[in-house]
C-alpha cells in the first residue's frame, strides 16, 4: 500500500492557525511557525483576560457600594455585615447599580442594614 504524505492536512492546519494570526505585524501574520507561538500567547491571555475582567468588575462595584455606604454613614463591611443580619441577598452588581441609579432605595438599605447593626 502506498505511503499518504500529509500535505493536504498539514496546509489545513497551517490555514487555520494563519487566519486567527491575521492583522498581527510582519512574520507572526505571514510564517507559520511563529504565528503559531503568537496565536498560542494569544490566546493564553484572551483566557486569563476573560477572568481578569470579572475580578476587575467585583473590585469596580464594590468601591461604588463603599462610596455610596458612606456617603450614607457607613462602611462598605459593615454596610454588608448589616446586609446579612437583615437576611437581605442582594448580588454586588445590583447594589452597585442601585448606588449610582437610585439614591433612595440605596439609602434605605443602608439605613435597613444600621438598624439591624444596632
Amino acid at each position: 500500500m502506498a505511503r499518504i504524505k500529509g500535505g493536504l492536512n498539514a496546509k489545513k492546519k497551517h490555514n487555520r492557525v494563519l487566519k486567527l494570526a491575521k492583522g498581527y505585524y510582519g512574520a507572526r501574520s505571514k510564517q507559520y511557525r511563529i504565528a503559531k507561538q503568537s496565536v498560542m500567547r494569544a490566546l493564553a491571555s484572551s483566557f486569563a483576560g476573560r477572568k481578569q475582567r470579572k475580578r476587575d468588575f467585583r473590585r469596580l462595584w464594590i468601591a461604588r457600594i463603599n462610596a455610596a455606604s458612606r456617603i450614607n454613614g457607613l462602611s462598605y463591611s459593615q454596610f454588608m455585615h448589616g446586609l446579612k443580619l437583615a437576611n437581605i441577598d442582594i448580588n454586588r452588581k445590583i447594589l452597585a447599580d442601585l448606588a449610582v441609579n437610585d439614591a433612595e432605595g440605596f439609602s434605605s438599605l443602608v439605613e435597613l442594614a444600621k438598624t439591624k447593626l444596632a
